[in-house]
């Protein structure tokens, strides 16, 4: 099975099966939908984990939450993994989560149907939305806008929920949205935007958008608990990859946007590969981000890689 990857760890009775809570946050969007996956099919208990998890609207302040302790396990894309570990922050990943693949593109630049942007080169010297300025969509906008002749460096990039970027484009705040689902299919869908470009294309046909982690500490202390988890994220994925009707609805209710029968909807990682989360790491080095090489396996918790 898929899943193997991390080992399969049945819920056993005892001290430690159910004697950490653990508090877990993920964003408000398809990628890194697991969590709620995992919690409504009653996965957490049925391996013995006492789960908590909730949705955030921006994740950019869970990396201190988890450092702190106030949080145990977050959900975060990979750039923002890669700078944190650059700046020696002890975190790891635990389980691999959305993957983009260009067959099913699940996030994108759109701007207004009567927006006169038909090309990368129009959006020189506009001013774009994303969720924050370490997500995975922030350098696929820019990786696309440079490979097709415009100019990321002259984009004003402004930080905010991707349920707003549509309202802010139609008061005349912003030129154009990066945004990943569901509110991408959201706003393509309606009478007032369409697609300027799947720009994750850019990056690569496949590769780990996002990964949920804890703290290396957290990690060294609970491998089992780890790898339980580990085990039922790829569970809950692989669930959802094949069940799109019934996991919209348990998303619809985490997040609390409705999520459309149209809706293109992320792809979960069904194990884990840390190889594939490096066309990211060679983005982020190619514009900077990164101040020297980065392998994948070493943002991954040796207590989930023993079994890969």
């Amino acid at each position: 099975m898929a899943v193997a990857g991390c080992g399969f760890f049945p819920a056993r009775a005892g001290a430690q099966a159910l004697s950490v809570p653990l508090r877990i946050v993920g964003a408000r969007n398809d990628s890194g939908a697991e969590i709620y996956y995992a919690q409504d099919l009653g996965m957490y208990a049925d391996a013995g984990l006492d789960a908590h998890p909730e949705a955030l609207n921006a994740t950019a302040t869970v990396a201190g939450a988890v450092l702190s302790g106030d949080v145990v396990i977050g959900g975060m894309t990979i750039p923002g993994l890669a700078l944190a570990h650059e700046r020696g922050l002890p975190l790891v990943i635990v389980a691999p989560s959305a993957i983009y693949s260009s067959a099913a593109p699940t996030a994108g630049i759109f701007v207004l149907k009567d927006s006169p942007y038909k090309k990368a080169a129009d959006l020189n010297g506009k001013t774009l939305t994303t969720l924050d300025i370490s997500n995975m969509g922030y350098y696929g906008a820019k990786a696309w806008i440079d490979r097709n002749g415009g100019d990321s460096k002259t984009i004003k990039w402004f930080e905010m929920p991707e349920s707003a970027a549509l309202a802010a484009m139609l008061a005349g705040r912003v030129d154009a949205a990066e945004v990943s689902e569901p509110a991408l299919d959201i706003a393509i869908h309606g009478p007032d935007a369409r697609l300027l470009a799947p720009c994750y294309d850019a990056i690569g046909d496949k590769f780990l958008i996002s990964a949920f982690f804890t703290s290396a500490a957290f990690a060294k202390a609970h491998p089992d608990i780890v790898q339980r988890f580990c085990d039922v994220i790829l569970r809950a994925g692989a669930w959802a990859n094949k069940n799109h009707p019934q996991s919209a609805k348990i998303l619809e209710k985490y997040i609390g946007v409705p999520i459309p029968p149209s809706n293109t909807r992320a792809t979960y990682s069904e194990r884990v590969r840390p190889e594939d989360a490096q066309p990211v790491l060679d983005v982020l080095l190619h514009y900077g981000a990164l101040k020297k090489p980065l392998r994948a396996a070493d943002l991954f918790a040796p207590e989930i890689q023993r079994s890969i």
